[in-house]
């Protein structure tokens, strides 16, 4: 829209830097200032920087250092720390930590995790265990505050008239590192804790209380007052110290994490590499490092089963905690990589040989009968874009040109209205809008619902339909994706919920996924006492597979390679945290079959809204679609996931998102599924994102092909496998301008059309629309 009244303009350069290239974002923004509500255009879309009236925004106010530069970076598993005067429990695993007035309080869940049908226990009890870091010229500090962060550590400052104390502390790490100002380090714990090495003149001891062990590293010269008593206080002529979780109370292993203690981390960094040719995501973790003293210049760190499960050339100790995601492995270094297979998206799956195209065509006719309304808040109005987007590649997959278009056509001025902030006659609009909080560094969308305008809940889930639906229109108008037209627009929400720039001028960096844990979190402020928290974690997938389409419709494969990384990192978490597929994650008196809900100090056998055994497993499979296959690697999962289902409920007669279920049926029997759908009553009703028409071809593809076959990955990223007996199947969607020939790990290679999908089986016969 070109705004129709005076205006002012300013251009704005972002540059998106990340590991594996350089991408430049240009875009001009214009402000319509003559309305009273500022209007940013961007292309032929725009945004507005005013809060719409009525609507609500987040808080104006977070506890961080007043110098402190950069986007409020919500949406972590620290950012309660933001949020109000209340601080909440963290768990930066194998750690939980809170601060207090008193200091930091610190405790080891490791040893104490239990479970029940609930959920797998791994929090913070109430009190002073283990201890509390604090200073001996401060009883009480006055206030905390966020002095700093990077991309899995933190640092707080307390702060009071006598002394101050800083601490930083991060996922994986096993140690609090400290500075004092003003005081001296003062440890203090609910009873007198054992001492078993070292003694009051001593720079290092060696603590337990309630059995979990602790060093506590003075530097060189320290000594202790205190001991036999529940508070310990290091004298020391330097301000530096560090304490540390141990993995057992020898001198050896106190040994080992004492050469590393005066080594503190200052700065953590992800790095990502897409090899298409290999289909493999390579991410490095680093450390960076200051030396207080010692020889050691690296660090310990404790790594999460999908990193040491995936892990390429680490050095591995004979160390491991316990923790609510299972086993912690032990490292030494100052970085680390993990390589992970990516399993390649389709914007639908494929036609099978032998479809029935008469059954689509009637289902395309009933379900989208009416113009789909894409009405209400992000989140609603997203599942209805998501809805029109997995209908419209499936009519085309069947020869149905004139209703993909019909409702090409409607998706297009839904996500149209979306992205535009003034009417036609250039009125601003109070809905189906976007606005641009620049305190917080956040783009809403009112209507808001469920937290997502004052708590900044939920982005990826409400965003990622936007994003997918705009890859879709962008799949039939790649012109359409461009800056100059809804592209830029696309791109701010992609920023939102996971920019890949640290130094974005608008957007935290990675603000809803978490490098380290591997997954995304839904919660904005975290203020729980069990931490932040992340649901549907197939709503996550959605958001990443539209980055990777998106980027690939648009010859973007820099942005196209970002949403790989992160669709096949959390891909990789949800097997191991979510549905447990190796086994040995859960504890093994936890009854459920799978964990709906993580939490950082738990992980939940329920939603939000429902403990129904449909819901509680249906949530981490919406929406399903072309990006969703992943759902059924390791094949055996997928069956047992939904055995235990239907142990559970008593039945295979559902009741809610029966669609959901018997699209999930059909990654392990599709013949069962098909009978499920059959049976069905032809007014059941569907989950609200969904349709039957694509509840029919998901099914019906399955049930002809097979299921997706984990074991083969190609060259070209827009791929699927499946295979049927000893009948390998392979699909590819080519986004480009010119042939793509996609070769595939077991040597089987074909050549698909520009735009068009393409299908082949082992024998090369080459099937096309």
């Amino acid at each position: 829209m070109k705004p129709t009244r005076t205006h002012r303009r300013w251009r704005w350069v972002s540059r998106l830097k990340w590991a594996s290239g350089v991408a430049v974002l240009c875009w001009m923004a214009t402000q319509d200032a003559g309305a009273g509500e500022p209007v940013m255009h961007l292309g032929l879309g725009s945004y507005t920087t005013q809060l719409p009236e009525g609507a609500k925004g987040p808080s104006p106010t977070f506890h961080r250092s007043p110098g402190l530069r950069g986007k409020i970076p919500s949406n972590d598993w620290w950012s309660s720390l933001l949020w109000g005067s209340n601080a909440f429990e963290q768990f930066p695993h194998p750690l939980a930590v809170k601060a207090e007035r008193s200091g930091l309080r610190v405790f080891y869940p490791g040893a104490n995790i239990t479970a029940a049908k609930a959920a797998i226990f791994g929090g913070m009890p109430g009190g002073t265990n283990d201890l509390i870091l604090g200073d001996s010229a401060q009883s009480t500090f006055t206030n905390f505050t966020v002095e700093g962060w990077s991309d899995w550590f933190v640092t707080l400052k307390f702060a009071g008239a006598a002394a101050g104390l800083r601490v930083s502390y991060g996922h994986g790490s096993p140690y609090v590192f400290a500075t004092t100002e003003g005081g001296r380090i003062r440890v203090t714990f609910a009873k007198p804790p054992a001492v078993w090495a070292g003694d009051a003149r001593s720079a290092t001891l060696g603590v337990s209380i309630n059995g979990r062990p602790y060093g506590l590293f003075g530097p060189t010269g320290a000594t202790w007052e205190g001991i036999g008593g529940t508070t310990l206080t290091c004298q020391a002529s330097t301000n530096y110290f560090s304490l540390a979780v141990l993995p057992d109370n020898t001198p050896g292993t106190l040994a080992l994490f004492q050469r590393h203690a005066h080594t503190h981390v200052i700065d953590t960094r992800v790095e990502w590499r897409y090899d298409e040719r290999r289909a493999q995501v390579t991410t490095q973790h680093k450390f960076s490092t200051l030396h207080y003293e010692g020889v050691e210049s690296s660090t310990l760190f404790a790594l999460y089963p999908h990193q040491w499960r995936n892990g390429t050339g680490m050095d591995l100790l004979p160390y491991a905690y316990r923790s609510v995601r299972g086993l912690m492995k032990v490292g030494a270094g100052n970085s680390f990589s993990t390589t992970m297979t990516f399993p390649g998206v389709l914007p639908a799956l494929p036609k099978a040989p032998g479809a029935d195209s008469a059954r689509i065509a009637a289902l395309l006719e009933t379900d989208f009968a009416k113009p789909a309304g894409v009405m209400g808040d992000t989140y609603w109005s997203g599942k209805q874009l998501g809805r029109l987007a997995t209908a419209i590649p499936i009519a085309e997959i069947h020869g149905f040109g004139a209703p993909a278009k019909r409702l090409g056509t409607q998706l297009q001025a839904s996500l149209e209205n979306w992205f535009t902030a003034v009417e036609s006659n250039g009125v601003p609009k109070r809905k189906n809008l976007f606005y641009y909080d620049a305190n917080v560094g956040t783009l809403i969308g009112y209507p808001a619902s469920y937290g997502s305008d004052t708590e900044l809940n939920d982005h990826h889930f409400h965003y990622g339909y936007f994003i997918k639906a705009a890859a879709e229109v962008a799949r039939q108008e790649p012109a359409w994706g461009a800056e100059s037209q809804f592209g830029s627009l696309v791109k701010l929400l992609m920023r939102d919920i996971a920019s890949p720039d640290r130094n974005d001028p608008l957007f935290p960096f990675l603000r809803c996924f978490d490098p380290y844990a591997g997954h995304s979190w839904a919660s904005g402020h975290a203020r729980f006492g069990d931490g932040n928290n992340n649901e549907s974690s197939s709503e996550a997938m959605n958001a990443w597979c539209g980055f990777i389409l998106f980027g690939e419709a648009i010859g973007d494969r820099t942005l196209r390679d970002f949403g790989i990384y992160l669709f096949t990192t959390e891909m990789t978490a949800i097997q191991e945290y979510w549905f447990n597929v190796h086994g040995d994650n859960f504890p093994a008196n936890y009854p459920a079959s799978v964990v709906t809900m993580v939490w950082g100090g738990k992980g939940a056998n329920g939603t939000w809204f429902s403990s129904d055994p449909q819901m509680v497993h249906g949530i981490n499979f919406l929406p399903l679609h072309g990006g969703s296959l992943y759902l059924g690697f390791p094949g055996a999962y997928a069956k047992k996931n939904y055995d235990a289902l239907v142990r559970e409920l008593g039945h295979d007669r559902f009741k809610y998102w029966p669609d959901i279920l018997w699209m999930y049926r059909a990654l392990s029997d599709g013949d069962d599924a098909e009978r499920l759908f059959a049976e069905s009553d032809a007014g059941q009703k569907l989950e609200g994102g969904n349709s039957r028409v694509n509840t029919a071809h998901w099914i019906e593809t399955l049930k002809l092909l097979g299921p997706p076959h984990p074991g083969v990955t190609a060259d070209y990223p827009i791929y699927a496998v499946f295979q049927k007996e000893i009948q390998r199947t392979y699909a590819v969607y080519n986004f480009r301008k010119t042939p793509v020939t996609a070769t595939f790990s077991d040597g089987f290679q074909f050549s698909v059309a520009p735009r068009t999908f393409g299908t082949a089986t082992a024998s090369g016969t080459v099937r096309t629309p």
